[in-house]
Formats: structure tokens, C-alpha cells, sequence
């Protein structure tokens, strides 16, 4: 009975989830990741709004869906004026001209990394009541402990005769 026990335990330590510390260090990690994603998503953008090449020529995108103007009349050149409809939908950016490569790779890897930190931000609660369960636990064990030394002392103590 006692080995099954031992080997129970020994099977839970194996399978247990990770320390909350663990996560922490997880969760910065994945921090740095999204911070580093989110840069090249802005520098992808950069990029193709600084290139002409990159930009529509014609009234329809490459994929047949029309380009609609978002802000035309106030002749602000620094701005993308157009509204691709498709820019969700995972085909290339939505960028007439074969755009939008680098732009849609720096957005599914921000949002891959995005997706990892919330994982580990919501597993941390669990973890925390693994945490409290183990204390609640050890506490136990603690208290059975003082009793079995206050009856060891009790026997070892001298007899009055």
C-alpha cells in the first residue's frame, strides 16, 4: 500500500503543472516575443506604406474585391486611403501588386505570441491554487509532525516513581 502511495506521489510530481515562478519566467518571455512581434508589425507597415510600388493603382484589388477610398478629399499622401475588405481573411495582406507578405508574417506572428501569452497569464491562476493546496497540505504534514514529537517527547520523558 505504501509503495503505491510513493509511486503515486512520484507520478504527480512528474505530471504537476508548472510553478507559478516558472510562469512568470514564461510569461516574460512570451512578453518580450509580443513586444518584438509587435515592432516588426509596425515596421512591416512602414514599410509598405512607404513604398509606391506596394500601393493600388486600380479600382479593384488583385483578388477581384473592390478598393474602396476611405479619406479622399483632404490630400494627405502619408496615409493608406484605401480599404481593402479582404485584410482578415489571411490572403496576402489584402495589398494590390503582390504586397502585404512581410506585413501578414509579422501579424500572425504577433498574433501567435499574443495567443501564448494569454495561455500562460491564465494558467497562473491555477498554478496559484495548485500553490495553496500544496501549503494547505505541508501544513498538515507540519502539525502531524509536532504531534508525533510531542508524543515521542512525552514517552522519553522520565518517570516520577
Amino acid at each position: 500500500m505504501e509503495e503505491k502511495n510513493l509511486m503515486s506521489r512520484s507520478a504527480t510530481i512528474i505530471t504537476s503543472p508548472k510553478s507559478t515562478q516558472e510562469l512568470a519566467v514564461e510569461g516574460q518571455r512570451h512578453l518580450e516575443e509580443t513586444v518584438e512581434a509587435a515592432f516588426h508589425v509596425l515596421t512591416s507597415m512602414k514599410d509598405e506604406l512607404c513604398n509606391p510600388a506596394l500601393w493600388s493603382s486600380s479600382s479593384s484589388s488583385s483578388n477581384g474585391h473592390p478598393v474602396l477610398p476611405i479619406n479622399s478629399g483632404n490630400g494627405d499622401s502619408s496615409s493608406d486611403s484605401t480599404y481593402h475588405p479582404d485584410n482578415t481573411s489571411g490572403s496576402g495582406g489584402g495589398v494590390a501588386g503582390g504586397g502585404g507578405g512581410a506585413l501578414e508574417e509579422a501579424r500572425l506572428r504577433y498574433k501567435s505570441c499574443v495567443s501564448a501569452l494569454r495561455a500562460v497569464l491564465s494558467a497562473i491562476p491555477n498554478s496559484q491554487k495548485e500553490l495553496e493546496k500544496k501549503n494547505y497540505y505541508l501544513k498538515l504534514l507540519i502539525d502531524q509532525l509536532r504531534d508525533l514529537i510531542a508524543d515521542t517527547s512525552t514517552w522519553q520523558s522520565p518517570c516520577s516513581a
